[in-house]
């Protein structure tokens, strides 16, 4: 089934101070539980990257996960979650990155990408960039090559593109 940014963007719903006042949320949640446009989305997405599939899909807490995990599994990959501290049971490698109001962090299993392996990178929202480049950072310290990060949402206005240097960025929807 073929969708169309339209069709996708009429599912986004904007949800205002949240998760602090002054914020709109880009909720995806009605679009995730219309299961035609959930499995166009997936479709889509996955086009993208048919001729030249990664081995694996990494998806960073905790709403990349859902598109995430669908796309590996159309594109016959394997799937990795980048998660908060505290969260991966094994031992872990880990990345700080830059908040507006502080830092953070990401983790991934040390064994979870194979040097030499290919990955793609999924996540819900590009905002800062913060994430995605602490993700692709997580995915070079293991030796990995990051094919690209694909996001369902990029929120250009805070210009998290251009923390993402020489790596492809694809976005659905661009606000």
């Amino acid at each position: 089934m073929s969708v169309n940014d339209e069709d996708i963007r009429r599912l986004i719903r904007d949800v205002p101070d949240f998760p602090q006042p002054g914020i709109i949320f880009k909720d995806i949640t009605p679009l995730l539980a219309d299961k035609v446009m959930f499995r166009g989305l997936v479709e889509k997405v996955c086009s993208h990257w048919t001729e030249r599939p990664p081995d694996i899909v990494t998806a960073i807490e905790a709403r990349g996960f859902i598109p995430g995990g669908a796309v590996a599994l159309g594109l016959g990959a394997g799937f990795v979650p980048i998660r908060k501290p505290g969260k991966l049971p094994w031992k872990t490698v880990s990345q700080d990155y830059q908040l507006e109001y502080g830092t953070d962090q990401l983790q991934i299993h040390e064994d979870a990408v194979k040097p030499g392996q290919t990955v793609l990178i999924v996540d819900d929202v590009l905002a800062t960039g913060g994430t995605a480049a602490a993700a692709t950072e997580l995915i070079r310290k293991l030796g990995g090559i990051v094919l690209g990060v694909h996001v369902l949402i990029e929120l250009s206005f805070l210009e998290g593109r251009g923390r993402l240097h020489g790596i492809e960025v694809v976005s659905e929807l661009v606000y």
